[in-house]
């Protein structure tokens, strides 16, 4: 089997090269040409993988690499990811995370319809929600530009599956972190700035909203999923989540508590954090891929954020 990863040297996509590498598969993943390449995530598997270059805004770069290289599935996790950045570039985060979808499908159409395809939509397409938990017939209320974007990923996919009968699935991926999410992210920020005040490199952590509350799961658990939808007869569309939802203070009083720390003594709110608009509360219905896919989480969310405490420690104290 041959997979193409869009966005593999992100999260997702390097915990996913690892899966499918371990089930046999010839690996492919796409990265777009930059002045400054970090490979950080996939060195340790980059051996093993066909890296090459293409980019969600040139139609024939994508069209090029599914001829060359014939794919059996196409995961299609490269997105401006980074809800706050919509609002600065909310027209490049629509060209990549709603009109790059639909060059994906194209070429899948133009080329080879057979091929297999995962669209990674996100919990922010809820936004405003309308009912708890969402699943997967909850109205979508987007409140960010990502989160519009990804509304209209989503449902290019669906228009997809149903006008050219093309096995195309949306994996509606809840919060999910790991040690390799990046900083500008707030667990991530939480743990590496818990570890930091730790090891006397800070002394303060400041943060947004610590009251909006998110169902987060493992990023390895999630990737599993992805990979199951593919593997269905019929495709569909998956709420992906844990069932259980936490705040961000209850995130970092964990991460605090990790290191024997009392988080109040360290951090400040900052306004400069706050969105334009708030998505309060987000908490998953992961009942149907459970039912369909006999997918369930397996890292529990205290399991999650120690492991990131744990991680970023072990980078900073400069321990291998």
């Amino acid at each position: 089997m041959r997979a193409l990863i869009t966005g593999i040297t992100g999260q997702d996509g390097s915990y996913l090269a690892e899966l499918l590498l371990e089930k046999g598969y010839e690996v492919i993943g796409m990265v777009r040409r930059s002045s400054t390449e970090s490979f950080e995530r996939i060195n340790h598997i980059k051996d093993r993988v066909t890296l090459v270059q293409a980019d969600l805004l040139d139609q024939l770069s994508i069209i090029n690499i599914i001829e060359e290289h014939r794919p059996h599935e196409i995961y299609n996790l490269a997105a401006q990811s980074f809800v706050p950045t919509s609002w600065v570039q909310p027209v490049l985060t629509g060209q990549f995370d709603a009109l790059g979808v639909t060059k994906m499908l194209e070429a899948i159409r133009l080329v080879d319809k057979k091929i297999k395809f995962y669209q990674a939509s996100s919990s922010e397409m809820f936004g405003k929600v309308r009912t708890v938990p969402q699943d997967e017939n909850t109205p979508f209320y987007p409140r960010s530009p990502y989160g519009v974007a990804k509304v209209y990923g989503h449902w290019i996919t669906v228009n997809y599956r149903e006008s050219y009968n093309i096995h195309a699935s949306s994996g509606i991926l809840f919060n999910h972190e790991s040690p390799r999410r990046g900083l500008e992210f707030v667990t991530r920020k939480i743990t590496d700035g818990a570890a930091r005040i730790k090891l006397g490199l800070a002394d303060k952590l400041a943060l947004g909203n610590l009251d909006a509350k998110r169902d987060w799961g493992f990023a390895g658990d999630y990737v599993k999923a992805m990979w199951l939808m593919l593997q269905q007869e019929k495709p569909d569309d998956f709420v992906i989540a844990t069932g259980k939802t936490h705040s961000v203070e209850d995130f970092v009083r964990l991460a605090f508590a990790r290191l024997d720390l009392d988080y109040k003594d360290y951090v400040v709110t900052d306004p400069r954090f706050v969105r334009p608009a708030e998505v309060d509360l987000l908490l998953g219905n992961p009942s149907l891929a459970a039912k369909k896919l006999g997918w369930q989480p397996a890292v529990t969310f205290e399991e999650l954020v120690n492991m990131m405490v744990d991680s970023d420690i072990k980078k900073l104290s400069g321990k291998k």
